[in-house]
């Protein structure tokens, strides 16, 4: 499928849009992060569609299933729409070097590498250069810059400094919402709500 010039916002999942409870796949569980909620509500009314994208490495840990991950994705796309958003895509790496059940492995999927998004680029023909990649740390950062995308750093870390320039976010804010303000309405969009 050929690169289109449509643009994306890409989220990290634990700490950008939902609560970080580590190796969770719960979906009783799953609560949005501070600003989560209205931050999805505002990029849908400027024409953003989400996709998510998250290291899951629980799976490789042997903590929970891909099948218990792929349900944790629907429910997290229920939860999208619930506030008018659309969710193009759910993308979780499950490896871990030394991890276990075949998902033991080096890959080019694992943040800080950008596997992931340049598959969700594909997938979904999106333009890299004109989506954002947020998340909540250095290593979504690394990941987007290296895919080629906007990027936006949120959570606990977005008032340090970046140990290196490929840690640099092209923007820092302290939640999702903050993110939806500042990068505005997508280009392209047409006016008003997004369906």
């Amino acid at each position: 499928m050929a690169v289109s010039d449509e643009a994306i916002v890409f989220l990290d999942k634990d700490g950008t849009l939902i609560e970080d409870l580590p190796y969770n796949v719960d979906p009783r569980r799953v609560r949005f992060a501070p600003g989560g909620r209205a931050g999805l509500r505002l990029l849908a009314e400027n024409g953003w569609r989400v996709a998510i994208i998250t290291n899951q490495s629980g799976v490789a840990r042997g903590f929970f299933t891909v099948d218990e991950l792929d349900g944790l994705g629907r429910h997290l796309g229920q939860m999208i729409a619930g506030e008018g958003a659309q969710m193009a895509g759910f993308y979780a790496c499950p490896h871990l070097p030394d991890g276990i059940n075949g998902f033991g492995i080096e890959c080019d999927c694992r943040k800080p590498a950008p596997g992931l998004l340049q598959q969700a680029a594909v997938d979904l023909a999106v333009d890299l250069g004109s989506s954002w990649f947020v998340g909540d740390t250095w290593m979504d950062v690394v990941a987007g810059r290296a895919a080629g995308c906007r990027t936006a750093l949120i959570g606990h870390e977005w008032r340090g400094e970046p140990a290196s320039p490929d840690r640099c976010p092209d923007l820092a804010a302290p939640d999702l919402l903050a993110v939806a303000e500042a990068i505005g309405r997508r280009p392209g969009a047409a006016s008003g709500r997004a369906s």
